[in-house]
């Protein structure tokens, strides 16, 4: 059973799901918009929100933080100084994730996340 457990396992190995996250977290933050099955994309909000929490304050340390997660300079430094400051106001929900199609290859639930301005 999976009571309270803390999260998707995906089908991957640790690694390949944190390079999976990392990767889908730069891709939304650079085209803001992106679709991914429905898994894929709970997680996803899951742990860019966790990261736009810490851009509130945009200082040094930040920048390392944010760095370190994603491992990309365009994509940390548009997070930090494009898309967290249009979130400043929100305490929360940052990103809003909306069921979209069926994928006829193998007929998966596919889904929409943006961020919410």
């Amino acid at each position: 059973m999976r009571h309270r457990h803390g999260y998707r396992k995906l089908g991957r190995t640790s690694s390949h799901r944190k390079a999976l996250l990392k990767n889908l977290s730069i891709s939304l933050i650079n085209y803001e918009k992106i679709e991914t099955t429905i898994f894929k994309a709970k997680e996803l909000q899951r742990y860019i929100e966790r990261l736009i929490s810490h851009c509130k304050e945009a200082d040094f340390n930040t920048h390392r933080f944010v760095f370190a997660e994603l491992q990309d300079k365009r994509a940390t430094k548009k997070l930090i100084t494009e898309v967290a400051p249009k979130l400043l106001t929100r305490n929360g929900g940052y990103t809003r994730v909306l069921r979209s199609r069926i994928r006829r290859g193998d007929a998966t639930t596919m889904a929409i996340i943006e961020f919410v301005y």
